[in-house]
């Protein structure tokens, strides 16, 4: 009876627990489900719909940039480009099969490290040449002979990997430098298939790489021709940029990046969040990075339907791509090349006379000080080239804003409103123009050998009188001049003359919206003396375009005006020669407002105009007969160069020059700057003359 009662509850608890089992698995796998469709459903549809679908951006023509009278300065240029959009469907060995269907129908230029390569037209150091590097190489090598690459590997390096000991990324490192330089030389004749097919894996899936661009019209056709048998292979267009006027302004436009270059590195996350491609055209250097989002346009967008396997199925268009919009710039291009030809033959003219072997550059800004509009921004670099002994003159109009220099007398206006403002002259005041004799400092004095005598402001500009302007810095330093005295000038009033001088835009920022503007130096030691250099413009170094805007607060009344060199941005159009309408326009921006009285600004507006115009002025030689009614002030300032021989420096000389017209009423501020321009011992008069021809062609022109 005990046995049969065993029998009879073995049975059932043997089902339940299969019940149990079947249960918890049910459960599990409700769970899972659960799971997969309610909280990590989406995820995985928009996995899959990302394998299925990509939607990729393909790049549209900059805008132009046209003068202010609408002539064209940069344009488009139409060019044939391959192209190869990699999915992720395709093996490498059909990759290999294109690169080497492609090898016969294009020409790649490419540059390789590590080996020789025969010097011809395709493989020369291009702009546009793939570079292939050692490790690229070994790669290929590695592709074409797969049986003589696991040859490379040891028995014991497998035994490693197999027990953890090595990384197969280790292995494959031992592989790569077993290879020998005989072996890689041995790929040189498929080194133009490696630079296509390196070109075809360069980027992301889906996205088009450019195989060649600058394709000619018969490689062109025959791609055409074999697209269908090229899957991933494209002809198609880029743009190029083209400028009708060569190298006219050519450093201050800017530069665009090549097809190979692409985005720049240090920027590469700001542009890919923009959704660039990596090997998308931006703007890499001033007007063209300035306003890369106003001129790279609207891109087309297209999107890539794939199946499962990631073979291509359809392309669909989402919108359609605008070209950028257009920028019309402040410069007058006639005037501009006008003045650039005049810079030209100064420089080749002056080149031939004695005192000039250190003259190398010459700047001449033109500039409308009512608005801030520039003109011209001209500026050009007499250099000989090392290989051939060519004498030429290149375009240096950035110099304009990015270099600085001592400017002299030029900035005496400034000195003399400072001490106006600040009470140590008035307009009444008469100081003595006398060689000074300081303890322990050399004689200072102005030109003159023995004086100019009594002098009022006005004759001290005219003359330019260095000694009016350093009685004056000592009388704003609360110091009377006399024979032996020390100089104990203090800090403050070099912080003081500065802060005015900084009213007129010079040792601070003018606002121009471009990189690299230097904003000139201080001199270091702010030694009591050198306060009297600094109120003459022989310490503190300013740029060209500091000059134009501190001479257009003159000229204007007394408004610092921010420089502009873009007056509107203009819609795109499809019409070849015709401009769109107005997007934004450029209003001219007032930056501050000078302290000094409008009655001191217009007695020094009026010995500017006797700097011209009357007989011993400085400028009286080079403007005389002009009709325009101009003013100005001429400068020297004492320099230093290198000396080759590896003596001492050698003194030269800058030579600048700043006028406007007409007097009465300005619409046109000139400022001509030519560093070293002689020894002190050989002057010349190349400001002068090209402030004056300057003058002349713009009232010339606008007749």
């Amino acid at each position: 009876m005990k046995k049969k009662k065993r029998e009879k509850y073995h049975i059932p608890l043997r089902l339940n627990l299969v019940f149990l089992t079947v249960f918890t698995l049910f459960s599990v796998l409700i769970l899972r489900l659960g799971l997969v469709q309610i909280v990590y459903g989406d995820n995985y549809k928009r996995e899959v719909k990302e394998n299925q679908d990509k939607t990729v951006s393909k790049s549209v023509p900059r805008g132009k940039m046209y003068d202010r009278y609408n002539r064209v300065i940069v344009d488009n240029k139409p060019l044939n480009m391959i192209t190869y959009t990699h999915f992720s469907g395709v093996s490498t060995d059909e990759r290999l099969k294109v690169a080497k269907d492609l090898a016969r129908m294009i020409e790649v230029p490419y540059t390789a490290t590590s080996i020789e390569i025969p010097e011809n037209e395709e493989n020369a150091a291009l702009k546009n040449a793939v570079k292939i590097t050692e490790r690229d190489m070994k790669d290929f090598w590695i592709t074409l002979h797969p049986q003589k690459a696991k040859e490379k590997i040891a028995k014991t390096d497998l035994k490693k990997v197999k027990n953890g000991e090595m990384t197969e990324e280790k292995l494959y490192e031992r592989q790569l430098q077993r290879i020998t330089k005989s072996e890689l030389e041995n790929l040189k004749g498929s080194l133009e298939i490696l630079a296509i097919k390196r070109q075809m894996e360069g980027g992301y899936s889906h996205t088009p790489q450019i195989i060649k661009s600058h394709v000619t019209d018969k490689e062109y056709a025959i791609v055409s021709e074999h697209l269908n048998e090229l899957p991933g292979v494209d002809a198609t267009t880029y743009w190029e940029r083209y400028y009708p006027e060569r190298s006219t302004l050519r450093t201050l436009l800017g530069r665009v990046s090549s097809t190979n270059e692409g985005l720049p590195k240090n920027k590469i996350n700001y542009y890919l969040a923009r959704g660039y491609n990596r090997n998308d055209q931006v703007g890499i250097s001033y007007l063209e990075k300035r306003y890369e989002a106003q001129l790279s346009g609207q891109k087309e967008r297209v999107k890539y339907v794939t199946d499962k396997n990631g073979n291509l199925v359809d392309t669909i268009e989402l919108t359609k791509g605008n070209r950028g919009s257009d920028l019309v710039l402040t410069i007058d291009m006639k005037l501009q090349k006008a003045i650039e030809e005049q810079i030209t033959q100064q420089l080749l003219e002056k080149k031939q006379m004695n005192g000039t072997r250190f003259l190398d550059r010459a700047f001449v800004i033109m500039m409308d000080p009512q608005t801030g509009e520039i003109l011209t921004m001209a500026g050009k670099k007499y250099t000989i080239d090392k290989q051939t002994g060519r004498t030429e003159i290149k375009d240096f109009s950035l110099g304009n804003l990015s270099t600085s220099y001592t400017m002299g007398s030029v900035v005496k206006g400034a000195t003399v409103l400072a001490g106006m403002d600040s009470g140590a002259i008035t307009p009444e005041s008469i100081l003595v123009d006398e060689p000074l004799k300081i303890r322990g400092t050399p004689i200072k004095k102005s030109a003159e050998a023995y004086g100019l005598g009594p002098l009022d402001y006005s004759s001290a500009l005219k003359y330019s009188s260095n000694v009016f302007m350093f009685k004056t810095i000592m009388a704003m330093a609360d110091l009377k001049y006399h024979r032996n005295m020390t100089l104990p000038i203090k800090a403050n009033t070099f912080i003081e003359l500065r802060s005015y001088y900084s009213q007129f835009g010079l040792g601070i920022s003018t606002g121009i919206e471009l990189d690299n503007e230097s904003i000139g130096v201080q001199g270091g030691n702010n030694i009591p003396g050198t306060a009297l250099d600094l109120g003459i413009g022989q310490y503190d170094t300013y740029t060209p375009l500091q000059l134009a805007q501190y001479t257009s607060t003159i000229a204007n009344g007394g408004y610092r005006i921010k420089p502009q060199i873009v007056r509107e941005i203009r819609k795109p159009t499809i019409k070849k020669d015709e401009i769109g309408g107005v997007q934004y326009s450029f209003e001219p921006q007032v930056l501050n407002r000078i302290t000094m009285k409008k009655e001191y600004i217009r007695d020094v507006q009026d010995a500017l105009k006797r700097v011209t115009q009357e007989p011993g002025g400085t400028g009286y030689a080079a403007f005389m007969g002009a009709k325009y009614n101009p003013a100005g002030k001429s400068g020297t300032a004492q320099a230093f160069e290198k000396n080759p021989s590896g003596g001492d420096p050698i003194k030269v000389n800058n030579s600048n020059f700043i006028a406007y017209a007409p007097a009465n009423n300005p619409e046109v501020v000139v400022v001509v700057v030519v560093p070293s321009a002689f020894l002190p011992s050989a002057p010349n008069q190349i400001t002068k003359e090209l402030a004056r021809s300057a003058l002349d062609t713009y009232f010339n022109l606008k007749q």
